[in-house]
């Protein structure tokens, strides 16, 4: 994990990953999702990667803990850093 990574509290927009046991990528496209149907609430939405938002049904929530490798990291400036902190509380 780079130094970049380590003072995130959430992956930037944009981030692509791989899920424990999952065989394609997901690109984050939210933070701090909450679930329409169960209510809880998840640390990232995902969309496939490279096909991106075909629809509801195509979008994954999922949290921190279950990704298993990050390919690339989302844009990562002042303004998402600022945003961390929101993020965070």
């Amino acid at each position: 994990m780079s130094s970049e990574e380590k003072k995130l509290n959430y992956l930037a927009l944009g981030s692509v990953i791989l899920l424990e046991g999952g065989e394609k990528r997901l690109m984050i496209i939210g933070r701090k999702q909450i679930s329409s149907e169960s209510k809880k609430e998840f640390d990232y939405a995902g969309v496939l990667f490279p096909e991106g938002y075909q629809s509801s049904e195509n979008l994954y929530l999922f949290n921190h803990a279950d990704i298993q490798s990050i390919f690339q990291l989302g844009l990562v400036d002042n303004e998402e850093l600022d945003y961390q902190s929101v993020l965070s509380e």
